[in-house]
């Protein structure tokens, strides 16, 4: 019987180099693997371009309320702390979040998994009150419950204007998946709202359990109506990949890290032997049902879908075994 062909967009990641490079070949299916910049991948997906796809998980979740053309896997392919990624104009005399409101925060969108983890943490964890934030949406991204949406001013402009406008003082801060230019190129008028943003994350994670989601894999439900199998080869498929890939990685001679034992020992001990684990198991689903009211919260969808509602239900032994440090 000849296999399924099937396409996959993702990002060059380590826990996917496996598939991308043949070592792990899913049962049943002839994977193509394509990689490289995000807006391509995510293009490639709203296009039907590809059958899988990574995805935007916030972006999911808004898509799914209008459509029901994709469905996501419980695989989550980029996770990242975030709190190194407020940044503000020294002159605006911010010293601490709470002195967020009234201030004008740019941010680049609204649907970004990036701004919505962080305005939730300043809430919750910070007592920031958001709604008195003067949110700047500097690319219009709208949400399908406008009425509740925090953001309050939206600018249709290119990258490059945030910077500019943080540097001059139009925006006292803004919330960024990159850095800016201005803080790159030094000099302290720019600075990180929380300079010493790693033991933020640590204390963050002590407190919630929280490696924050920003990526799920997603697919055309077409594809899953028609071989339901897929979903748990593909999850198997992956879970092996990143098995391959923590065994590859933890050699200290693959990374140019002089002090590469002690790091890897310090995330051993804090995010345990699986930080990116799949499914809903571990701390898993209360990182996905946080993201889930974030995006409620934050107006960016109209309810709180239950996960076995937005993502494919895979039973635990889909993941099979801890890929383990």
């Amino acid at each position: 019987m000849s296999k399924l062909a099937l396409t996959l967009a993702c990002g060059d990641y380590e826990i996917m180099r496996a598939l991308h490079d043949g070592r792990v070949a899913p049962d049943g299916i002839d994977l193509l693997v394509l990689s490289g910049d995000r807006t391509r991948i995510l293009r490639s997906a709203r296009r039907d371009e590809c059958d899988l796809s990574e995805f935007n998980i916030v972006g999911y979740l808004m898509d799914r309320e209008s459509n029901d053309d994709l469905v996501a896997l419980p695989v989550f392919p980029h996770r990242r702390f975030r709190h190194g990624f407020i940044f503000y104009n020294a002159e605006s005399g911010i010293e601490v979040p709470s002195d967020l409101a009234g201030r004008r925060v740019g941010i680049r969108g609204r649907a970004p998994a990036a701004a919505i983890w962080l305005r939730g943490i300043l809430g919750d964890e910070h007592g920031v009150p958001l709604d008195e934030v003067r949110w700047v949406d500097l690319f219009g991204v709208t949400g399908t419950a406008p009425e509740s949406a925090t953001g309050n001013e939206t600018i249709s402009e290119n990258n490059s204007i945030m910077d500019d406008m943080l540097v001059s003082g139009d925006l006292d801060a803004i919330i960024t998946p990159s850095f800016p230019p201005a803080f790159l190129r030094g000099g302290g008028t720019i600075r990180r709202l929380f300079p010493d943003y790693r033991t933020e994350e640590v204390e963050y994670f002590r407190r919630t359990g929280i490696f924050p989601i920003m990526h799920a894999v997603v697919l055309r439900r077409s594809l899953l109506d028609a071989h339901p199998w897929v979903a748990s080869s593909m999850a198997f498929a992956f879970q092996e990949s990143k098995k391959l890939a923590y065994e590859r990685v933890r050699n200290p001679r693959v990374l140019p890290l002089a002090f590469f034992q002690s790091a890897w020992e310090d995330q051993c001990a804090l995010l345990g032997p699986d930080p990116w684990r799949y499914g809903f198991g571990g701390t898993n689903r209360h990182n996905l049902e946080t993201i889930i009211r974030y995006a409620h919260e934050q107006g960016l969808i109209s309810r709180r879908p239950e996960l076995e509602e937005a993502f494919v239900p895979l039973e635990d032994d889909a993941f099979y075994g801890t890929p383990g440090f």
